[in-house]
Parts: C-alpha cells; sequence; structure tokens
C-alpha cells in the first residue's frame, strides 16, 4: 500500500488562500525559534565574555559573562529583565560541545540557574529550590554521545544542539549583601567542557570589555525576528529542531510550502506579505499580558506551562514576544497585568495603590517583587533609580495593621512613604509580580493577586 502523503504532493498547484493560511500558522508557529537563531548569532559574536554596549551580558558559544549589580535600565536587548538577581547569560551549540555549569557553595542565598532549548522549553533543574550541591553539571545536547570525565556532578540533556544559559543570584539592595555576593560570584560560571579540569575556575566578572552595541537602538527591544527574511531562516529550525511527537506531518506542510515558494516567484512574494501581516496582526498584540496566560484573579494573568509548551504555539510565541527566557513555574510564578481592578488601563498620570494584606504577602520560599514596566515592557527610568520593590527592599514601611501598600504613579502621593513608592511613566505601563520558588497556594490558584486600585 503506497505511504500517504503528509502533506500536498511536491509540484501540487497551490492555492494563494493557502499558502496564506499555512503560512500564517508556520509564522507563528516557528518566531520563537527564529528569535532563538538571531539571538544566538547576535549575543555570542564576541570574542569572550564582556558587556554589550556596557550593560548586557554577552559571551562566544559555550560560555556565559556574569553581571555585578543589577541589569541597567537603558538596555533594550531583552525585555522584562528584573531587579532583584545579578544575571548571567550564554548559548551553547550543546551536540558540538557541551557546557559545564559551575556551582559554588551558596549557603542559603537563593539562586537558580535555567537553560532552554531551541522551543524556549527549560531542561536542566538547578537551583536552591532543587537542593543542588555544589559541583560541576554539564549540559548536552541530543546527539552527544561522548563520555563525561570524572569529577562531573551531574547533567542534564537537551532535546535540541541550540540551547540558553542563564544563572541568577537573588541580592539585597543593601552594600552589605553586595559586598557578600562580590565574594561568591568570580566562582558562578559556564564553560566548554574541554576546559573542564575538576578544580573551581574563578573570573573577573568586575573587569570585563566592553562591546559596541550593533544597530540602533529604540524605544523597544531589538528587532529579534524579522518577517523579510522569516521564511529564508525557517528551514535551518525545521532542520535543526526536531518534530515533537505528532508535529511530523506539521515539518512536511511546512517544508512543501517552503519548496512550492523556491519554485514560485510567486508564492515566495506571497509568503513574504504572509509574514508581514502575520508579525502585525497576530505578533505584536502578544505583547498585551492577557494573551500570556489564563486569568489569575484581580486582573492579572499568569501562564501555568511557561518553559514547558509543549504544543502551546500561542503561549510560546507570546511569551517570545513579550517575556523572552521564563523560568518554569515551579522556579518563578510570574503574574502580570496592563489594567487596574476595574479594567481600566494603567496610566502614569493616575495613581494606584496596590496592598497586600497583612499575613497575604506572596507566600514564596524564595523571593517576591512588584516591578513596572512602560509600555515596551522596559524599566521608566527615574530619578530614583528604583524599578521594583519587594523582597530586596529592608526598607519597606508596614500598616499598624501588618499591610503593605506600594503606591504606583508618576507622583508620589501626600503622605506617601518614599521607600513605598514605585515611580510610573506619565503614559501607560504595566506591573509584574515574580515569586521566585512559589508555594503550592501560588501555583494552584488558591492566593490571589493583590487588587491594583485607582486612587482619585
Amino acid at each position: 500500500m503506497p505511504e500517504t502523503p503528509a502533506g500536498p504532493v511536491p509540484g501540487a498547484l497551490l492555492p494563494d488562500s493557502y499558502v496564506r493560511t499555512v503560512g500564517r500558522f508556520a509564522y507563528v508557529w516557528g518566531w520563537p525559534m527564529v528569535s532563538m537563531i538571531n539571538r544566538r548569532t547576535a549575543l555570542t559574536s564576541v570574542p569572550e565574555p564582556g558587556l554589550r554596549g556596557g550593560v548586557l551580558p554577552n559571551a562566544p558559544l559555550g560560555r556565559v559573562c556574569m553581571l555585578t549589580d543589577y541589569i541597567p535600565a537603558g538596555q533594550r536587548f531583552v525585555a522584562c529583565t528584573n531587579q532583584d538577581v545579578l544575571y548571567g547569560f550564554g548559548f551553547g551549540s550543546i551536540d558540538e560541545q557541551p557546557a559545564v555549569f559551575q556551582v559554588p557553595d551558596f549557603g542559603d542565598r537563593f539562586w537558580v540557574a535555567a537553560a532552554w532549548d531551541h522551543r524556549t522549553d527549560s531542561f536542566a533543574q538547578m537551583g536552591k529550590q532543587y537542593g543542588t550541591k555544589p559541583g560541576f553539571y554539564a549540559v548536552v545536547g541530543p546527539h552527544w554521545d561522548g563520555e563525561l570525565p570524572e569529577g562531573i556532578t551531574g547533567s542534564f540533556r537537551s532535546t535540541t544542539a541550540l540551547a540558553a544559559f542563564c544563572p541568577r543570584v537573588f541580592i539585597e539592595d543593601t552594600p552589605e549583601d553586595r559586598a557578600a555576593v562580590m565574594e561568591l560570584l568570580p566562582y558562578v560560571t559556564i564553560y566548554p567542557l574541554d576546559q573542564f579540569d575538576g578544580t573551581m575556575k574563578t573570573d573577573d566578572w568586575a573587569n570585563v570589555p566592553t562591546f559596541p552595541v550593533p544597530g540602533e537602538v529604540s524605544a523597544g527591544e531589538i528587532r529579534w525576528v524579522d518577517p523579510e527574511h522569516f521564511f529564508d531562516q525557517l528551514p535551518e529550525v525545521l532542520a535543526t529542531v526536531p518534530p515533537l511527537p505528532g508535529e511530523e506531518s506539521l515539518y512536511q506542510q511546512f517544508r512543501t510550502l517552503l519548496a512550492a515558494a523556491e519554485a514560485s516567484p510567486e508564492v515566495k512574494q506571497t509568503l513574504l506579505e504572509v509574514a508581514q501581516e502575520a508579525e502585525q496582526e497576530l505578533i505584536s498584540p502578544l505583547l498585551r499580558w492577557e494573551f500570556n496566560g489564563p486569568a489569575a484573579g484581580n486582573g492579572w494573568f499568569s501562564p501555568k506551562n511557561n518553559s514547558a509548551f509543549g504544543t502551546d504555539y500561542l503561549t510560546r510565541a507570546a511569551i517570545a514576544r513579550s517575556n523572552m527566557f521564563e523560568n518554569a513555574p515551579q522556579e518563578t510564578k510570574y503574574i502580570f497585568t496592563d489594567t487596574d481592578v476595574d479594567g481600566g488601563q494603567l496610566e502614569g498620570t493616575q495613581g494606584y495603590t496596590v496592598t497586600f494584606a497583612a499575613g497575604d504577602l506572596p507566600p514564596v520560599h524564595g523571593f517576591f517583587s512588584l516591578t513596572l514596566y512602560n509600555e515596551h515592557h522596559f524599566y521608566f527610568e527615574n530619578d530614583l533609580g528604583r524599578y521594583s520593590l519587594g523582597t530586596k527592599n529592608p526598607d519597606l514601611v508596614y500598616g499598624d495593621d501588618g499591610s503593605l501598600t506600594i503606591y504606583v504613579g508618576n507622583t508620589r502621593p501626600d503622605g506617601a512613604p518614599e521607600s513605598n513608592w514605585l515611580p510610573a511613566p506619565p503614559a501607560a505601563f504595566s506591573l509584574y509580580i515574580r515569586d521566585y520558588w512559589p508555594e503550592q497556594a501560588i501555583l494552584d490558584g488558591t492566593w490571589l493577586p493583590p487588587r491594583v486600585e485607582r486612587v482619585g
């Protein structure tokens, strides 16, 4: 019996409407993975670990660069960063060369080290919540079949050769804690397996070089996916990211479409138009938080499958567009909103209160924070240099009843403690709660995020 084709027979004439329908779906499906390709290319094009534009850690493949302070407000490489941790970042081609995560003794300090595959799914479990012991942890690609040397403490295997790495180390906003972290930081590093010798290496992260920013920087995130070139890059995704169970026919549909574009200038032009339309009509709206997960209560939204998307292509694309590189839910629960409790768009010309009742702070084993972002999901630069409030801030003022109220707006309300004020731009903004190592009440939705109430 002849094999049943998984898509149109090669050479079949494809109607314009079919090309547009399959092309739009391919754009949403492949957008996060094309973004990964372009981020890898841009952020590894340095000769050694250093800071791109003096603000964002970049490193060659297989390496990582660590920040020694909160990530600066002016960077436009990655949206929705936080100011609770010291970041490291890098990429690996781990079929060719596994990478070694070096883990020092963090004591009681919270830390987590994420690794994402090409689909942006998390595949490694390293951090305080996992009870990870000091040592050396290898991350390997799906086709790497070598033997790990003696002295490697544990290993994790990715389903794709391309992987992104991001160690995060919690730091309180005090001089004392900054000094304490600096003792640990040189030992937090990632390097290729062929550099492993069983000894703890150190890197002087406070004195890394600065590299120029390629191209222009705008108010929004760097454009990591260019519609004009999307369908030229999609073949690399199909060739290097193996299909999930059940995706085989999907891959064949996309390959048939690309083959038709190769053979017909008219089909190729249609796909170019599809990409431009899909970017505006399907991808751009995903910056709104209401498309990034189900309702979490009181006007907030929260994903339930971040970094474990499976075939949830919509949420994967939404998070890649709005908030790339989220930790897995059990590591960090992300809760966000563009509106107040009554559904009105948050605007800095208005004032708002965010009140956690006594005993109702986010139940976490790690820490929590409330961060404010402008309309592009970056920090609003202000005279206080304040972009979030939470566990890291020991000077927050609590009410007589034990409640905590954070005041949000472009100006501080009369009588409000300055320590509890989160400055906002005189324009649209959003709010974002991070709960690191959340307790079950956050994971199952028993705990509700606070009401964001307009004042006056």
